[in-house]
């Protein structure tokens, strides 16, 4: 698969402006589940109900909106078998692999600074 690079104008791709495609798209993916979604993936392929499965709290509405969203934008193929009943599997793309790095780096810094921002809390809230 190759990745197509934007070619649009600068103004599509800026984040600060409202009518931008830039924040469309960082509007779409920067959703908790359409990170927990793309963390949960990874580099496997799973059904609807395992990923809901992996994703506690997550309705079945929230989940196929989503997952919707993600395919829309390219970053999850939905792969549909022709079995009865109909057995459904989601995998990331390459560019959706690509932002899973970054999400990855996110859930690292999450870890390293969850006592701080614990305590920043409680000292808040006090």
């Amino acid at each position: 698969m190759v990745t197509k690079k934007f070619s649009g104008s600068s103004e599509d791709a800026d984040l600060r402006r409202a009518d931008s495609l830039g924040r469309e798209i960082f509007s779409d993916v920067a959703n908790k589940w359409a990170l927990l979604i793309i963390e949960s993936l990874g580099e496997r392929t799973l059904r609807f109900s395992e990923l809901r499965n992996e994703i506690e709290g997550v309705s079945h509405k929230m989940l196929t909106q989503n997952l919707r969203m993600l395919e829309r934008n390219g970053l999850v193929e939905r792969t549909v078998h022709p079995v009865v009943p109909p057995q459904v599997e989601y995998t990331l793309t390459e560019p959706g692999q690509a932002l899973r790095v970054t999400i990855d780096g996110l859930c690292d810094w999450t870890h390293q600074y969850l006592g701080h921002i614990e305590a920043s809390r409680h000292r808040f809230d006090a």
